[in-house]
């Protein structure tokens, strides 16, 4: 597949492209220079979906409080550097 420029420096990216990469009008596309010269163009994808993407044994949320004190644990039993 291939694209023309425009005397203002903008492509139409193909229609399967956007399909795949699952681009929608608004959304915001970045750029990879490889130190071999390539290029890559990945979808910026929101902080939102990144969501679920991990699996979690815990199935409640945690507290601050409770942040806090796993943290004063973990750092009473850590050793000294």
């Amino acid at each position: 597949m291939e694209s023309a420029i425009s005397a203002k420096g903008q492509i139409t990216i193909p229609r399967a492209i956007r399909k795949h990469l699952g681009l929608k009008p608004g959304d915001r596309v970045k750029f990879f220079v490889h130190p071999d010269g390539g290029v890559v163009l990945l979808p910026r994808l929101p902080a939102s979906a990144l969501r679920g993407m991990l699996k979690s044994k815990r199935q409640r949320p945690v507290s601050t409080d409770e942040m806090t004190e796993a943290t004063t644990q973990g750092a009473v039993g850590a050793k000294p550097r």
